[in-house]
């Protein structure tokens, strides 16, 4: 998150976490292990920035079929799921 930034409420973290569950994993994988995406795991993103990754969520990557979510998410928002994918994501319940 942003320096600024507050955490999404506990509501919208679940619907964060279904988004990346299931949008983001419709093309990382639904185990988030890869698909026609690189995967979304902690061992895969070691060493990445939490900003950068924010970004790319954010912003899409130009040339490859990412898409930008910035319609659908606030930066807070993108920087949370940033650091939950660093963080690794946890099981659905």
């Amino acid at each position: 998150m942003s320096a600024a930034g507050e955490a999404p409420s506990p509501a919208r973290q679940g619907e964060l976490l279904a988004l990346l569950r299931h949008d983001c994993g419709s093309c990382h994988g639904l185990t988030l292990r890869g698909g026609l995406g690189p995967p979304l795991l902690p061992s895969a993103l070691s060493g990445k920035d939490p900003q950068g990754l924010a970004a790319a969520i954010l912003h899409g990557r130009p040339g490859t079929a990412m898409p930008p979510w910035s319609r659908f998410l606030s930066e807070d928002e993108a920087a949370w799921l940033a650091h939950r994918l660093l963080e690794g994501v946890p099981d659905e319940r």
